[in-house]
């Protein structure tokens, strides 16, 4: 046995393990970490594969990359299969594959599903944590499905928020939303997509739209935007004028333009891939990020397969340290 990963063998872990090991700091940190390599350079990710495979309706792909600097290497493979619901299932269904950057060996399977729940709220909080203005106090939700309360959980953490706006397609699904906010200690209240556009300081976009639910007009000068939901070709949660009235900000540029919320506006020529700023660079201190009170800023939260390394090798690093998860050891 002549590598690490033989002399430890393959660590899988499950799903309950990720909801045991890992926190959202931990997931705040992973990402916040790799967005900062990507920026550098450090790390970079695969082009994405994603196909309709002619069986239950699903779409299946994997995302892949190499971070340099957190040595993850490896990709997640997965998708959606819209009738998981009605068998007790998820929807979304995701496995991570971490490979030794040394040698190529398999060292770790570990469970996509929470850790994609939490690196995608992870993504928005580290938005709001380098974007959004010290005082704000409203926190907007638009979309209130399974990731809408990792979402909340998340932002609430970055800003002395004390009220939540909220707006759904669905009203009756709100008071899952509502629910978390009476248990974060604040107070929430429902309101048209055009009120909450009013009010909020920080809003959150997480829904599977195809058209705008917010309009530029609505958005109030100093708002921070983070929009999480448009991560395929035909997506659109906003007006494609707000991106133009904008600071626009992205995990990965060439995602954003491509099948991020940027899409429209590019199409339409709005704005450029030039006029988009790596996360990145605000992290690392290359791009000052907000320059007033009054500049509004837009997060266009793709979901990179970086995101999916960084925080499975943490729960895989910490599942092996506690001796949680299965090992099988190699040879």
């Amino acid at each position: 046995m002549d590598s690490q990963t033989e002399m430890q063998g393959i660590v899988i872990v499950g799903e309950g393990v990720c909801e045991e090991v890992i926190t959202r700091a931990d997931a705040f940190g992973a990402v916040e970490a790799v967005f900062a390599a990507m920026a550098r350079g450090d790390a970079y990710n695969f082009p994405v594969v994603r196909e309709a495979i002619g069986h239950a309706d699903a779409l299946y792909g994997f995302k892949g990359g190499f971070d340099r600097a957190g040595l993850a290497l490896g990709l997640k493979a997965g998708g959606y299969w819209p009738g998981n619901m009605d068998k007790g299932l998820t929807n979304h269904q995701s496995t991570v594959c971490l490979f030794d950057p040394d040698t190529g060996q398999l060292s770790a399977l570990v469970g996509g599903n929470y850790l994609t729940a939490l690196r995608t709220a992870a993504s928005s909080s580290v938005s709001i944590a380098h974007l959004a203005r010290k005082d704000a106090k409203v926190l907007g939700m638009v979309g209130a499905g399974h990731q809408s309360t990792f979402q909340l959980r998340a932002a609430a953490e970055q800003r002395d928020f004390e009220k939540v706006v909220a707006w759904n397609p669905h009203p009756e699904m709100l008071p899952r939303l509502g629910a978390v906010a009476e248990e974060l200690g604040l107070a929430f209240e429902a309101l048209t997509p055009e009120e909450l556009g009013a009010e909020a300081d920080v809003i959150i976009t997480i829904t599977s739209a195809f058209e705008p639910l917010l309009m530029a007009d609505w958005i109030k000068p100093g708002t921070h935007i983070a929009c999480m939901g448009t991560d395929t070709k035909g997506k659109q949660e906003v007006d494609p004028a707000l991106l133009s009235r904008a600071s626009v900000f992205a995990d990965e540029i060439a995602q954003s333009v491509s099948i991020g919320e940027a899409q429209h506006a590019v199409a339409e020529g709005l704005i450029a891939a030039g006029d988009i700023t790596p996360i990145g660079a605000v992290i690392n201190g290359t791009h000052p990020g907000r320059s007033s009170d009054d500049e509004i800023t837009l997060f266009d939260g793709t979901g990179v397969g970086l995101q999916d390394l960084a925080v499975a090798s943490v729960a895989a690093r910490i599942a092996r340290a506690r001796g949680l998860g299965e090992v099988v050891r190699l040879g």
